[in-house]
């Protein structure tokens, strides 16, 4: 990977200057997600959809002590075969901001793109690792049973295609809905659950009116309880189940049993549809330095400032699964870039002997959890595609470039 100029910012292309923009430097509804308007809208996402508050609560912000080391150079292969270095990547790969966290300190931190510390920016569907956090908190205290059927959290599913599911299907990607994450393809169901969500403007006259009323329409491919396969509806799907089992709004909740609980400095923010449900599944906003606390109560086994947040049987369920778990995603797409490993509870847990997890989401965003090095590398980007699987392999080598140089270094 040859270094190259930074991709411009959004200030540089002009997007949004203020008074009233030229059309094309005008950020909309219908061209937020494409490059690069994606560049402006990541960061002020708001302003394009509505959105719920997810409170920090009034408790004392988690302390995150600087320890700086300059790893701009520090070199590893990457997936072409060439070397290039941790400052090459970041300038190639469209970076917004970057931070390692190592220990409780920060080494690490940078913005680009105009971005600052209190910046929130689109966390795409690492924002399932967070639902996904909250569901393992609530089955820790027993509103949630992974066995229990999604018709009995949530009724009016019942005699719809969810007949039959279970929550462990919902949390694994195992159920047998039919629905496409094909990008590329305009007519795919994601294109069509954007237009439900909000997130681009409604063109299909067929199209339900609401998030859950999509969901319960949607038909299955397959039994429940299959192979893994990535559909990020089924995220917004346990966002409901959620809902339903607490008796309050996602935003609250989450407020409540994670956000003002892990010390963050600023609310977060999650979209809603129109008829203010959330998109659970990659509709979250945060800043830098709080994604990091998010990952660092992983790292202290469920813990912040003393008191347990997170489930710490959660935690290692995450990363071990189990046979079936591993089973089932090997014969997924996904099992070529992390073979022997597997998706439980709405992570990524891509090697199979270390206990690393792996929120990733699409345009470029990343938090990597290396529980064993007490590291956490928080990413955030704007690619100019959706997906590319080139550039999320460069990434993935690089975070496992830099914790090896964190610990061979005994920082």
């Amino acid at each position: 990977m040859a270094r190259q100029a930074q991709p411009q910012t959004a200030a540089e292309l002009g997007l949004m200057p203020g008074g009233r923009p030229t059309p094309d430097r005008l950020v909309t509804l219908a061209n937020w997600q494409d490059p690069p308007f994606n560049r402006w809208a990541f960061q002020h996402l708001r302003e394009l959809v509505p959105t719920a508050r997810i409170d920090r609560g009034t408790g004392p912000v988690t302390r995150l002590p600087r320890e700086t080391r300059d790893l701009d150079d520090l070199r590893f292969a990457a997936a072409d075969g060439k070397t290039t270095t941790l400052a090459a990547l970041l300038t190639a790969t469209y970076t917004d901001a970057f931070l390692v966290l190592h220990r409780k300190r920060v080494v690490v931190e940078k913005y680009f793109n105009d971005m600052t510390p209190a910046t929130p920016h689109l966390l795409q569907s690492v924002s399932k690792s967070i639902t996904g956090t909250l569901a393992g908190i609530m089955i820790a205290r027993g509103e949630l049973d992974p066995a229990g059927l999604v018709t009995g959290y949530v009724p009016e599913l019942a005699g719809t295609s969810w007949d039959g599911a279970r929550l462990r299907n919902v949390l694994d990607m195992r159920t047998g809905t039919r629905f496409s994450e094909d990008y590329a393809d305009l007519k795919a169901e994601v294109r069509q659950y954007e237009q439900v969500a909000g997130w681009r403007p409604q063109t299909d006259p067929q199209t339900a009116d609401d998030l859950y009323s999509y969901i319960a329409g949607l038909e299955n491919k397959e039994p429940h309880g299959g192979p893994f396969d990535y559909r990020s509806i089924l995220t917004d799907l346990l966002g409901w189940i959620i809902e339903t089992a607490g008796q309050a709004r996602f935003a609250d909740l989450l407020s409540r049993d994670l956000w003002a609980r892990i010390g963050a400095r600023h609310d977060a923010e999650v979209t809603v549809d129109g008829h203010g449900h959330p998109v659970t599944d990659g509709g979250i906003s945060v800043t830098l330095r709080d994604l990091a606390r998010f990952g660092q109560c992983y790292v202290a086994r469920g813990r912040s400032s003393g008191r347990r947040v997170i489930p710490a049987s959660w935690i290692d369920d995450s990363w071990r699964g189990d046979d079936e778990t591993r089973a089932a995603f090997a014969g997924a797409p996904q099992a070529e870039r992390f073979p022997g490993g597997l998706y439980r509870n709405q992570w990524w847990a891509p090697f199979p002997s270390r206990a690393v997890l792996l929120g990733s989401g699409i345009y470029g965003q990343s938090l990597y959890i290396d529980l064993a090095a007490e590291a956490v590398i928080v990413k955030f980007s704007t690619w100019p595609e959706a997906l590319d699987l080139t550039l999320a392999e460069q990434h993935v080598r690089a975070f496992r470039a830099v914790v090896a140089a964190l610990r061979d270094a005994g920082a």
